[in-house]
């Protein structure tokens, strides 16, 4: 049964993969109808119409048509979702209905759940990265809990990977394209005895780098960055050592060796002159007349490195016994996985030596997991009934660090001088006012002499900010969590389902750690805080916003020696019901209300109020009620699949990571709705070897209406004033992809066919605090794929493009660090903390990729 079950199934995504999806080397368009696309959504196979559940499905082909190679590269097919890169490719974020988590804190776990192979990433980086030889993906949208467990409290991304054949197979790939892209990939699979399968895929990627890079004071020796070079491996063994049992071990490691990611300037402020005072070249973009945007270019300033290191490596075991007394199945996967980031940053993203953190091991994160699941599912003539325990141990640790370069000290007293001149312009702008504050013994009238010298008099003894290491910190993060679970679906009429299911979730996690400053850093810090009565007659109301500039969070002295140990446990039930009626075989509708929960945790990073510490860095958990209406339609002749579904989503407690120009934050947002409509969308059409597909949402995700004391940190509120009301970021209001796929037989012996995929975004804001200049407009991505080969597919050669019109966009849009101010003190007439007017900020953005255009020969045998 186990071993006919395996070849059944294994039949069933040929079809539909080869054929459903563009290719018809199997059999002609007019044989597939939707009923061959099978998805295992609830954790067993079904018809795609029969699932009350918002799914896009993506066969092999699709998704090598469109290009798709990883996570990213995904989101073309997929409306309503997008995918994210920031400061290093470690750094991705998965959204789905605008709804996700920010990638740089490995402290939150995510919103958009990854599983590959049944496997869970706890993060969206530790998902990211060549995922080799795919059988399909499934994107399931809206809270997955009861399944697929916490943290999928916006959808789940699943992954199901090609397994080993019993009948001999061998393959290679040969890319090369621009920007000196080149890649080899292949595998090999067959039988090892009547009982034993294998399957062993390797791959090697590289290419130079999307931006050039101004390396402006050095000591950067690329100029180029975000390049790839990347090696990952992977071997399956597949054992069915009898009718009613089968083994799946699958081993992986990868490793990846590059530069990234560098920001460009979108906006230049007033800072400008001092950068460029302080670095070889201009040191950023020149700003544009008015302070306006900059235009569009690849041209990146960075004179530190930007290395990245990573490894990704585990071991999965799916066992699977079929027990036909109970006409039922148990299930056994036990997965141990590894991951672990090296990153080299310039933080000022200039050519200015001003603060960088090194790639040597000092900033980073890792993490570890050892995951048992066990289910048992069966079946009667009118219960679907599914029982299951799911166990995690995870261990994260963070290393954070920071380096001062030469152009610190001088740049801070760039900003601070210009800032006390814009009151009094007897006070020089200059480089060397750092003394004032930090001089022994400072008075009134010394620090008063001392300001108006430009530090030249008034200053003696005086110190700056110690070039080189400043802090370095450690975090250890370990959880265990426990779950229990069901899901049961009961026929009560033929026509008519009821689904049921629970998951009740046990959660403990400890943190311990070390924030430790170096060097003598925070002597700068100590020294101001200690003239604070010298300083304040000459500063008056502004003395505090002037001493929080020396003690930054990197810079505070009382940050030196801090130890942190927190434990908290917390325990949530979730779960889901469904009602599904079929009105007649072509028509099915249903409703359902589902609750997802996503874990609290903590912020492995360097909070302060004011110049106090954070005495917690904890945030509590995130919930969410989600209630759907849709129907599910097969038309023509059971060819053409047309699916609708309004859902409308509260997520309560809804955690935030922002970046406040100087550290990132995670604040706990009360409400965020999201609502809205999915549809989708496939034809197998008349014409032999043609297929469309698409799918369209509309989406209005917003916060609601809250005030600083609703928020766990008040002090936080001016830099999240904007949100109240507004809708969230990376929220387009439409997303609507496309794909049109055609593959016939030329005669002579070969085949021909294209394949285009489209993605269309409406304007959306990609700043977590909204700031207008983060806005992104409108765009639409388009990928194809021109293919001729033999008709036994024994040999295809692709000539393909991304990005085709080579489209200029934004990724992710943030505030440079130090480099000026976007909100105010006060509260500005519009009721915020914003002014356009006095916002002097220079905002960096991480850009999407450019075209790519090359070839790939693929030879099978």
């Amino acid at each position: 049964m186990r071993l006919t079950t395996l070849l059944r199934t294994t039949a069933s995504a040929a079809v539909v993969g080869a054929v459903t999806f563009g290719f018809a080397g199997i059999a002609s368009a007019q044989e597939t109808t939707v009923d061959d696309i099978i998805v295992t959504a609830q954790k067993r196979e079904q018809n795609l119409q029969d699932v009350p559940i918002v799914v896009t499905t993506l066969s092999q082909e699709t998704l090598q048509d469109a290009g798709v190679r990883d996570i990213k590269d995904l989101q073309i097919l997929t409306p309503g979702m997008t995918v994210t890169s920031t400061q290093s490719e470690a750094s991705t974020t998965a959204r789905i209905r605008g709804v996700g988590t920010v990638g740089d804190n490995p402290g939150l776990e995510s919103s958009v759940g990854v599983v590959i192979d049944g496997v869970y990433r706890s993060r969206n980086s530790v998902g990211f990265g060549d995922l080799g030889e795919l059988q399909r993906i499934e994107v399931l949208k809206g809270p997955q809990g009861t399944l697929f467990g916490k943290n999928t409290s916006a959808g789940v991304i699943n992954i199901i990977t090609e397994q080993p054949s019993f009948t001999p197979g061998y393959n290679a790939e040969v890319t090369i394209g621009n920007y000196g892209a080149r890649a080899l990939n292949g595998s090999v699979t067959g039988p090892l005895s009547d009982t034993l399968a294998m399957r062993l895929y390797a791959g090697i990627r590289e290419r130079d780098g999307f931006y050039d890079v101004d390396t402006g004071d050095g000591p950067r020796r690329q100029t180029d960055d975000a390049n790839q070079d990347f090696w990952t491996v992977r071997g399956q063994l597949l054992w069915l050592p009898s009718d009613t049992a089968s083994f799946r071990l699958i081993a992986d490691y990868s490793k990846r060796d590059e530069y990234c990611c560098v920001g460009v300037q979108t906006r230049v402020g007033p800072t400008y002159p001092f950068i460029d005072g302080l670095s070889t070249g201009t040191g950023q973009t020149p700003p544009s007349a008015g302070f306006g945007a900059v235009p569009f270019s690849r041209l990146a300033y960075a004179n530190r490195g930007t290395g990245q290191r990573i490894e990704d490596r585990g071991v999965s075991l799916e066992a699977n016994f079929d027990m036909p007394s109970l006409n039922a199945t148990l299930t056994s996967l036990t997965s141990w996985r590894k991951w672990d980031g090296d990153i080299g940053m310039d933080v000022d993203y200039t050519g200015a030596d001003i603060a960088y953190r090194l790639d040597n091991g000092e900033y980073g994160y890792g993490v570890e997991n050892l995951t048992q699941e066990l289910r048992l599912a069966g079946s009667t003539d009118r219960l679907d009934w599914l029982v299951g325990v799911f166990v995690t141990k995870e261990d994260i640790r963070r290393n954070d660090s920071w380096n001062y370069g030469a152009d610190y000290t001088p740049f801070l007293s760039f900003l601070l001088s210009a800032a006390i001149n814009g009151s009094n312009p007897l006070v020089p702008v200059s480089p060397n006012i750092i003394r004032c504050f930090t001089a022994p013994g400072q008075t009134t009238v010394g620090f008063q002499t001392c300001l108006g010298t430009g530090g030249a008099v008034g200053g003696t003894g005086g110190i700056g900010f110690t070039v080189g290491a400043g802090y370095y910190d450690t975090y250890e993060q370990e959880s265990t969590s426990v779950a229990l679970f069901t899901n049961n679906t009961f026929r009560v009429t033929d026509q008519f389902d009821i689904t049921l299911g629970l998951r009740y979730t046990m959660d403990e996690k400890t943190l311990e750690g070390q924030q430790t400053n170096v060097n003598g850093n925070g002597a700068a810090c100590a020294a101001a805080l200690g003239n604070a009565g010298a300083i304040a007659p000459v500063l008056g109301a502004n003395t505090p916003t002037f001493l929080a500039r020396m003690c930054l969070p990197w810079s505070n002295v009382a940050f030196n020696n801090r130890a942190l140990s927190e434990s908290f446990d917390d325990s949530e039930l979730s779960g889901t019901i469904k009602a599904s009626y079929r009105l007649n075989p072509s028509l099915m509708a249903y409703a359902s209300y589902a609750r997802g929960y996503k874990s609290f945790g903590y912020n492995l990073d360097r909070v302060q109020s004011g110049i106090t510490p954070t005495a917690s860095l904890l945030f509590p958990s995130e919930v969410v009620d989600s209630y759907e209406a849709g129907v599910k339609m097969t038309l023509l002749n059971r060819t053409l699949l047309l699916n609708a579904t309004y859902f409308d989503q509260t997520f309560s407690d809804f955690q935030l990571n922002t970046f406040l120009g100087t550290a990132f934050v995670v604040e706990s947002i009360p409400e965020l709705t999201s609502r809205g409509v999915d549809a989708d969308f496939l034809w197998f059409t008349p014409i032999e070897g043609l297929s469309l597909s698409g799918g369209v949402t509309y989406t209005e995700t917003k916060y609601g209406n809250f005030t600083a004391a609703d928020l766990a940190n008040p002090a936080n509120f001016p830099q999240l004033s904007l949100l109240p009301g507004a809708t969230a970021s990376f929220a387009p209001e439409w997303s609507a992809s496309g794909s049109l796929n055609y593959d016939r037989d030329l005669g002579n012996g070969l085949r021909g066919g294209f394949a285009l995929s489209a993605k269309y975004m409406s304007e959306y804001n990609t700043g977590s605090d909204l700031l207008p200049w983060k806005q992104q407009d409108a765009y639409t991505l388009v990928n194809g794929r021109i293919s001729i080969g033999s008709e036994d597919e024994r040999w295809t050669l692709d000539l393909w493009a991304q990005n085709l019109t080579d489209e200029e966009y934004v990724q992710v849009a943030y505030n440079a660090p130090l480099q000026g101010n976007a909100f105010q003190t006060t509260v500005q007439p519009n009721g915020t903390f914003y002014n356009p007017a006095l916002d002097t900020q220079t905002y960096d953005a991480f850009l999407g990729q450019p075209r790519t255009y090359g070839m790939t020969l693929r030879i099978r045998y």
